[in-house]
């Protein structure tokens, strides 16, 4: 097991429909998350730990969500996770999608940083909370 290096949490909203805030861009990626990990400590191989979830009220057609995660601040830096989700046109709540993301052997720079980005193919798409978004760098 590894040692505990350091932790951060990213909390845009903490429950459920405390935030209405829409996608109006399709298939461009909206931050929602974003946290920095400090490194000093760590020696051997690193290893960061990344989870988190995002709450969407979709509109009543097929739908594709993007949750993209890179390492550092814009969407052109390297890409540590992404997954896309096509949604149930039945279920009229909000959706939930929790990810969770792992970055083996990052580089270490005094602070690795973090970026959770969202994007929808479909408008009307509404970023309506909870958003949370948090990592853990662990190292041997």
């Amino acid at each position: 097991m590894g040692t505990f290096i350091d932790g951060r949490t990213s909390q845009n909203a903490s429950t459920a429909n405390s935030i209405a805030i829409p996608i109006t861009l399709l298939n461009t990626p909206q931050l929602f998350g974003q946290i920095g990990l400090n490194t000093q400590g760590a020696t051997g191989t690193p290893r960061v730990l990344l989870k988190g979830t995002i709450s969407l009220q979709i509109p009543l057609d097929l739908v594709g969500i993007t949750i993209t995660i890179v390492r550092g601040t814009q969407i052109t830096d390297p890409v540590v996770y992404s997954a896309t989700s096509t949604f149930n046109l039945s279920l009229l709540a909000p959706q939930v999608i929790a990810f969770s993301a792992d970055d083996f052997n990052p580089p270490i720079t005094p602070q690795l940083v973090y970026t959770a980005f969202v994007s929808a193919n479909l408008l009307g798409t509404i970023r309506v909370g909870p958003e949370s978004f948090d990592g853990i760098l662990v190292s041997d």
